[in-house]
């Protein structure tokens, strides 16, 4: 099977209800993002920051996997597919995508403040201002905030680097250092990017685009890849 990864952004759930900054000039759900997804912000108004991730929880816990995501699982039949997703939402799961890296957290996941290792999984449940970690320090979303690491940087670069295709579906390629990925597949890897927006690709060589929205844009690309590696459906 030839290696496929694949790199989601905001556009992948956007069909589902999905909202994020990318949408309306850096406000997500009528948030300035500097007030509730920054480490300031967190010293600043715990309580802000703590709302904003419930509301983004319970708003997950009614949304629904799109065809695109559908889409993008039903890609495993063919190639051995590996998930990068710039999205804090849990849809390529739920839609049944097995190899997902989530880049910037993950919203079904609270973190202690005091010992980033102890990771605990909540489902759609409210994190309040008290909840401690089994060290007694305080819980937090866990989410990568402007300003902050990216700890998964450096296992997706790996596996960027061993695709024979890689794919951007619905990402501006504005957000670093997850942008600069598709920088980092092979030579020879064919390139590819789905967006129903123009979006400069930071890389000197070919990039088939796809200008449609992710559901449709994966059917494109299905029947693109298929034909190409000559696959029987």
């Amino acid at each position: 099977m030839k290696r496929l990864v694949i790199l989601t952004g905001a556009g992948m759930s956007s069909e589902s209800g999905i909202r994020t900054f990318r949408d309306s000039d850096g406000l997500w759900e009528e948030y300035d993002v500097r007030e509730v997804a920054t480490p300031m912000a967190w010293i600043k108004n715990r309580d802000l920051v703590l709302r904003f991730y419930n509301e983004r929880r319970q708003q997950l816990a009614k949304a629904d996997p799109n065809p695109g995501h559908y889409g993008v699982a039903a890609l495993e039949k063919y190639f051995d597919v590996s998930i990068i997703t710039q999205n804090i939402d849990n849809l390529h799961e739920r839609a049944g995508s097995s190899n997902v890296l989530h880049l910037h957290g993950e919203l079904t996941k609270a973190r202690s403040c005091a010992d980033p290792g102890l990771i605990y999984d909540i489902g759609y449940k409210d994190i309040l201002n008290g909840d401690q970690c089994e060290k007694g320090s305080q819980l937090r979303p866990h989410i990568v905030w402007f300003g902050e690491s990216v700890p998964m940087m450096d296992e997706a670069v790996r596996i960027t680097s061993t695709a024979d295709i890689f794919a951007v579906i619905g990402s501006s390629l504005v957000v670093y250092p997850a942008a600069g990925l598709i920088s980092f597949a092979p030579e020879d890897a064919s390139l590819w990017l789905i967006d129903p927006n123009d979006v400069y690709a930071p890389v000197s060589r070919k990039v088939e685009i796809i200008k449609e929205k992710a559901s449709t844009g994966i059917a494109v690309l299905t029947e693109r890849l298929l034909k190409q590696y000559g696959i029987e459906e």
